[in-house]
């Protein structure tokens, strides 16, 4: 049984291990693979393993002997579901696995925010406490969050965890979710309810047609000035052009983003030069944690499927 892991490095950089998954099959990992390298180096494999490399209905059809495709990830929109669905390829995916990280890094953003504990740190190294007339100072106002309305879109595991380390802070949590009923202490409400009472609006839905630019030129308008938006889901959820003109002129507060769009973004990119958006590159779900959960889960979906039970299955 050959498997071959076409994008490992980001998972596994040197401090984790493949072996487990080695004892299933002859492994190959690619720290990395070009578009074009794909249907070379998966040519004769049983087993294919993605983050972010492409799958598409292209791809499959160069590699007759394809029978899985495991997604190192929970989102599964770089494989061509349909196209593997009607070629009997099994799909999986690796749910669940972040909750905790990403959850962790919404409120380390948010923190970020209305604390600014980086900033002082840096500014006390360079001495500025130390040369200071009174026992304190403070550059920014500091916002307490207690009291405040945080909303969330999506009330999947992530959505719901923050859900419950918001109302720790002792915020009043609203929500827009498909779900009928919400758990204790969240408030459902409409879409429009949501943007004009958010203090924090934290965005945790799936990436469709329907959420593509979920904020937008026009959501922009109808939230408060004062809001600060979180964006940990995906990138396209947000329109970038349109936050960014959001923040410039003074209807936004603050952008906390660990996606973009586009990653790496380009240089051009106009929210990597606003004073109050805060960008990180794309490590909410990557702790150390997180990632021996990715890859063990990964390992047992392909045992799984070797021994005729597969799990966590995500094709039609």
């Amino acid at each position: 049984m050959k498997i071959v892991i076409l994008d490992g490095f980001t998972a596994q950089p040197g401090d984790l291990s493949w072996q487990a998954l080695e004892e299933l099959g002859t492994l190959t990992v690619y720290d990395r693979t070009l578009p074009h390298e794909t249907v070379t180096r998966a040519a004769d494999a049983d087993i294919v393993l993605t983050n972010k490399v492409v799958i598409s209905r292209e791809v499959m059809d160069q590699l007759p002997k394809l029978r899985y495709i495991g997604v190192l990830a929970t989102g599964y929109n770089v494989v061509d579901i349909q196209a593997a669905s009607q070629r009997g390829i099994t799909v999986t995916n690796v749910p669940a696995y972040s909750t905790e990280s990403v959850a962790q890094m919404v409120f380390a953003h948010l923190l970020t925010v209305t604390n600014r504990t980086e900033h002082y740190a840096i500014a006390n190294r360079e001495g500025r406490w130390s040369r200071n007339p009174d026992f304190c100072y403070w550059d920014f106002p500091h916002t307490e969050l207690a009291g405040k309305t945080f909303g969330i879109v999506g009330l999947g595991n992530i959505g719901q965890r923050v859900a419950q380390i918001a109302l720790a802070f002792g915020m009043k949590v609203k929500a827009m979710s498909s779900k009928p009923t919400l758990p204790a202490g969240i408030e459902k409400v409409s879409w429009e309810e949501l943007l004009a009472t958010s203090d924090i609006l934290s965005l945790h839905c799936p990436l469709t047609e329907r959420t593509h630019h979920l904020i937008n030129s026009d959501t922009l308008r109808q939230m408060k000035s004062t809001a600060i938006l979180i964006n940990t889901g995906r990138g396209p959820l947000v329109d970038d052009q349109a936050v960014a003109l959001a923040l410039s002129e003074g209807r936004l507060s603050a952008f906390c983003a660990d996606v973009l769009t586009e990653e790496p973004p380009s240089t051009e990119n106009p929210l990597l030069k606003q004073p109050n958006a805060f960008i990180t590159p794309h490590i909410a779900w990557a702790s150390r944690e997180a990632r021996i959960r990715l890859i063990q889960v990964a390992t047992d979906n392909v045992r799984a499927f070797l021994d005729g039970k597969p799990q966590n299955v995500v094709t039609i």
